[in-house]
């Protein structure tokens, strides 16, 4: 199957979003901005439907306007403490109307639909230039910010108080979760990119490691989650989307399951002494 030239791309863009997502993924669910992800998520559509209407590459014009929305939550989240809530549902009913409004008004005359359920054959060799530059942006940046979002996701008056520029960090934070987004609407899709950057987290958090270990992990199941995503929807041809989602349910109920036997056998061991 690696013959064609539209699974070498796919296959390319599946291994960075399966390292970028985890690396975000795991401050978010950590710091439990999951819901910020799942809103930018959505707002993503709104960039799409504008970068096909403009004709230009969906990818970036994506990331410029989920960017946008990022910072727009972050600015109001820190303002309005009490509403955060209500901001991400002011945030997602405007970004879903745009896109809403933009595709079913006849402008946009392309396929939304791998937009949404994300697509191995649509993806092309400016898409992987696309996602590869954002990709190691974001990896760049969070390799630099480590010790700033760490200190952030476990203490934030703390990291305050030591004179870590939170606000900055933050606004900058929202841009990579933009980015993260950006680069999987491809081959996730848009609809369940969140699981995507949430599964793999929680799904190393089963095993109870250290948080640099924790992040690891999260990188070896996203890997595995997107791979088979990828994999199995080529071969029962299916949106790799909803197959990549299965495949990170069922990867975290399988590492529950383990973690379940592991501690019964450890209880077992201890009685027995």
């Amino acid at each position: 199957m690696f013959e064609y030239a539209f699974i070498q791309n796919a296959f390319i863009v599946a291994v960075l979003i399966s390292v970028v997502c985890p690396l975000i993924g795991m401050f978010l669910v950590l710091r439990r901005y999951s819901m910020i992800g799942d809103s930018l998520a959505h707002a993503s559509l709104a960039g799409v439907a504008v970068g096909l209407l403009l004709n230009i590459n969906p990818i970036l014009s994506a990331f410029c306007l989920t960017s946008f929305f990022g910072v727009v939550i972050e600015a109001l989240r820190r303002r309005f403490r009490r509403y955060a809530e209500l901001i991400l549902v002011i945030v997602l009913s405007l970004s879903v109307g745009i896109a809403i409004t933009i595709i079913s008004s006849g402008l946009v005359h392309a396929n939304v639909e791998s937009f949404l359920f994300g697509s191995i054959l649509t993806v092309s060799r400016e898409d992987v230039w696309s996602v590869f530059i954002l990709s190691i942006i974001s990896i760049f940046l969070i390799l630099r910010l480590y010790p700033q979002l760490v200190f952030l996701t476990f203490d934030e008056d703390g990291a305050k108080i030591a004179g870590v520029k939170s606000q900055i960090i933050n606004y900058i934070f929202a841009v990579l979760v933009a980015a993260t987004i950006s680069v999987s609407i491809r081959i996730v899709g848009i609809l369940v990119i969140s699981s995507l950057i949430a599964l793999p987290v929680a799904t190393a958090l089963q095993l109870q490691r250290g948080f640099r270990r924790t992040l690891q992990l999260s990188v070896l199941f996203s890997f595995i989650d997107i791979l088979a995503g990828l994999f199995v929807s080529y071969w029962i041809d299916a949106a790799p989307g909803g197959v990549t989602a299965i495949a990170s349910v069922l990867l975290l109920m399988m590492v529950m399951a383990f973690q379940q036997i592991r501690l019964a056998g450890h209880h077992t061991d201890i009685e027995r002494m």
